[in-house]
């Protein structure tokens, strides 16, 4: 399996942002729009894991996620591992590929919004707001520390 962190410049671009549009969650769709209208900038990207020609599965950092105006940043976002694909702690992996990038980049902390109940508490992530996404439901804000050189605040 290798993670690759991408840009729009790089090759695998077309086939993430296509993954993403044809996963079975519907918030892929989502994030193929993102990657579409260029919604990543600065240190944001893309992270996926690829077998060969097969992505099998992505998530992002960014600036922001679903929740308006709260303090916190940056988020691990949209992460998704392929059905086939899971039972072998790819998402654990993806996740620190995506945190080790933010770790490069300079941030101490990264943010992860879901509803999920015990999962990312697994990968060192602890709960540290709820709030109500624009959806209606209400969402964890979670955090976690990660080494690096800056604080996020």
């Amino acid at each position: 399996m290798q993670f690759h962190i991408l840009t729009h410049e790089d090759s695998l671009w077309e086939s993430v942002r296509s993954c993403a549009a044809a996963c079975s969650w519907s918030a892929g769709k989502h994030l193929a729009a993102a990657m579409t209208n260029g919604d990543f900038n600065e240190w944001e990207r893309v992270i996926a894991a690829a077998e060969g020609d097969r992505i099998c599965g992505f998530c992002t950092v960014a600036a922001r996620d679903c929740i308006p105006d709260v303090p916190y940043t940056p988020y691990i976002g949209y992460v998704f591992v392929d059905e086939a694909a899971r039972g072998h702690r790819l998402s654990e992996r993806l996740i620190d590929c995506a945190a080790a990038h933010l770790a490069s980049v300079g941030f101490e902390r990264v943010y992860l919004v879901s509803d999920h109940e015990n999962l990312y508490e697994k990968y060192g992530f602890a709960v540290i707001d709820r709030k109500i996404a624009p959806w209606g439901a209400e969402e964890k804000i979670y955090m976690k520390t990660i080494p690096g050189g800056r604080s996020n605040e």
